[in-house]
C-alpha cells in the first residue's frame, strides 16, 4: 500500500542546493568548470593556431595534393572492392577484441602477406598506426630501460615513450652520434625509436647507422615506417628493406594501413617472438576492438595490386622531386624529400593558413603545418606527391602553389 498518495518530488539534478540558513545562495556554477577552455581559445585566435573541420564531399573538385594517399589506392576499384566484400563476408565490425571474437581469417591473411612483402618474420595488425607505435614502445621497455628518442619524431612515438614510463632521452634529429652517447651512459635494456620518415620535412632518418649504434650498445630499434611503406625499397617495401634492415632480430618496424595502402589500421613487424610479446602484453592491442573487416580487406586488396604494380612506388618518388625541383626553382624554400612529402616553408602561422586557403580557393588542396604540430616552430605547407598525379596536375599544383605564396600577392 503506498505510504503517500502525494505526487513524487522531481528533483533537478543539475540546480544548485538551496542555501542554509545564514549563508549566502551559492553561484550558479553549471559550465564553470570549463571557462579556463575560453581563455585557451582566445589564445590561440591571437597566434593564429585555431584549426577547423572541413568536412568533404565524396567528390571533391579540389586536386589533392594534402592527404597522404601516396599511391592514389584510397579510390581505386580494387581496393574499394576489396573492402566492400570483406564487409559484406564478415561484418561492419570486429564484434571484440583480437583476443576474443576481434580476430578473423582475414587478419591472417593480411598480418602474413604483409610480413612476408617486407621481409619480417611475423606481423600483428592494430586498429591504426597510432595504436601500433603505442604497443610496441610500451610493450618492448619497462621502468628500468632507456629509450633513445629523435626530436623529431611523431606524436605517436612520444607519447609511446611517454606511457611506457621508461626513462627517455631526446637526441638531435637524424643524429646517430647523439644516439651512440646516449646509449654509451646507460647500463641496461635500452631502445631507440625513431619515425624512417619524417613526417613535417619528409626527410629520411640514417637507419644504417642507427642500427650500428644500436648494436654497438645492445639495444634495439624500432622504426616508424609510416611514410616509407609503399615509397622506399624495392616496389615500395619499405625503408627497413631499403636499409636491409628488413627481418633482422633486433629491429622492429611499425607501419600504418592508412597511408600507401589506402586503408586504415596499423601494423607492427618484428621477430616472431616479439610479436608473441605484443599479443600478451601490449595494452593498445589486448583492449582495443579489432580493426574493421573493411579495413583489413582493403589494405590487402592494395597490397596485392602494389605487388603487382611496384613501379607506382618510384612513380611517387618522380612526382616529389618534380614537386620540388620546380618549386625551388621559382624561389620558394622547399625541402628536398626522401620519399613523397613535400616541405614549402611559410613566413608565419598566419600567412601560412592564409597560403593554403589561397591555393583552397584555386581549387588545390594543401596540407598546413603550423605550431604546436611542428617540433621546429616553422610554419610550411605540406605536400603528398602522389603516384597517380599527371604531369599536367604538376604543373598546376606548381603554378598555384607559387602564384599565391606570401611574397607574390
Amino acid at each position: 500500500m503506498l505510504q503517500d498518495s502525494a505526487p513524487p518530488q522531481v528533483h533537478d539534478a543539475l540546480a544548485a542546493p538551496p542555501a542554509l540558513p545564514g549563508q549566502a545562495a551559492p553561484r550558479d556554477a553549471r559550465g564553470a568548470a570549463f571557462d579556463w577552455i575560453d581563455a585557451a581559445g582566445a589564445e590561440r585566435r591571437r597566434a593564429g593556431l585555431v584549426r577547423t573541420l572541413r568536412p568533404r564531399p565524396a567528390e571533391s573538385p579540389l586536386l589533392d595534393l594534402a592527404s597522404n594517399d601516396y599511391l592514389g589506392l584510397a579510390r581505386h576499384p580494387e581496393v574499394t572492392r576489396g573492402a566492400a566484400q570483406a564487409a559484406h563476408r564478415w561484418g561492419a565490425g570486429a564484434t571484440g577484441s583480437r583476443l576474443v571474437t576481434g580476430s578473423t581469417e582475414l587478419h591472417a591473411r593480411l598480418e602474413h602477406e604483409l610480413a612476408e612483402f617486407c621481409g619480417f618474420e611475423a606481423a600483428l595488425v592494430l586498429s591504426s598506426g597510432y595504436a601500433a607505435n603505442l604497443a610496441a614502445v610500451t610493450a618492448l621497455t619497462s621502468d628500468g630501460t632507456l629509450i633513445v628518442s629523435d626530436a623529431g619524431n611523431h606524436a605517436s612515438l612520444i607519447d609511446g615513450c611517454r606511457l611506457s614510463r621508461a626513462r627517455t632521452a631526446v637526441v638531435p634529429h637524424a643524429g646517430p652520434e647523439a644516439v651512440r652517447t646516449a646509449l654509451a651512459g646507460h647500463d641496461g635494456r635500452a631502445l631507440a625509436v625513431t619515425d624512417s620518415v619524417f613526417s613535417v620535412d619528409g626527410d629520411a632518418a640514417p637507419l644504417p647507422a642507427l642500427a650500428e649504434a644500436c648494436r654497438a650498445y645492445g639495444a634495439g630499434l624500432v622504426v616508424d615506417d609510416a611514410h616509407g611503406l609503399g615509397v622506399l625499397g624495392e616496389g615500395g617495401r619499405g625503408a627497413l628493406s631499403a636499409a636491409r634492415l628488413a627481418g633482422d632480430g633486433d629491429v622492429v618496424a611499425t607501419v600504418t594501413l592508412s597511408k600507401s595502402l589506402g586503408s586504415q589500421g596499423g601494423a607492427v613487424l618484428g621477430p616472431a617472438r616479439v610479436i608473441e610479446h605484443l599479443v600478451n602484453t601490449a595494452r593498445s592491442f589486448i583492449f582495443d576492438t579489432g580493426l574493421a573487416p573493411a579495413a583489413v580487406g582493403g589494405a590487402l586488396a592494395a597490397l596485392r595490386l602494389l605487388r603487382r604494380e611496384p613501379q607506382r612506388a618510384a612513380r611517387a618518388g618522380e612526382v616529389a622531386r618534380a614537386l620540388h625541383g620546380r618549386l625551388t626553382a621559382a624561389g620558394l624554400t622547399a625541402v628536398r624529400p626522401d620519399a613523397a612529402v613535400v616541405s614549402v616553408r611559410a613566413p608565419s602561422p598566419e600567412q601560412a593558413v592564409r597560403w593554403a586557403a589561397d591555393c583552397r580557393e584555386a581549387s588545390l588542396q594543401v596540407g598546413c603545418f603550423r605550431p604546436p604540430s611542428v617540433p621546429d616552430g616553422i610554419s610550411r605547407l605540406r605536400l603528398t606527391a602522389r603516384a597517380d598525379l599527371t604531369d599536367a596536375q604538376i604543373d598546376e599544383a606548381v603554378g598555384t602553389i607559387v602564384a599565391t605564396a606570401p611574397d607574390r600577392r
